[in-house]
């Protein structure tokens, strides 16, 4: 009768424990931290397109090229998202800031006037 209390709640602070663990790890439960898909993934890498194309400069009169690497809202595009290299993103957000300067490329995105 004794063995079968001990046995028993060993078994209850197992249970307890693997709750546990599973919260910790977002486990199959549903409980704790929701995952984020992590896991890596491996896919093409992502070329420049202005290394491809042999760009010498970005223009900043070019409003079709610095479209494409400006959201809706008006923000610059990174790196990751577009596959620039570090050089060319540096010269593509100079001339992203030029031609918002002289008012070719708006600062922000669509303003809604009721």
């Amino acid at each position: 009768m004794a063995d079968e209390k001990t046995t028993r709640s060993r078994d209850n602070d197992r249970d307890r424990d693997d709750d546990r663990d599973d919260r910790r790890s977002g486990g199959s439960r549903g409980g704790g931290r929701p995952s984020r898909g992590g896991g890596r993934r491996y896919g093409r890498r992502k070329v420049c397109n202005f290394c491809v194309d042999k760009v010498e400069s970005i223009d900043y009169k070019d409003l079709d090229t610095l479209r494409r690497y400006v959201t809706d809202r008006g923000k610059i595009v990174p790196r990751r998202q577009t596959g620039t290299c570090a050089k060319h993103q540096r010269e593509l957000a100079r001339a992203i800031k030029r031609s918002r300067h002289v008012a070719l490329l708006p600062f922000t995105g669509s303003h809604d006037r009721d």
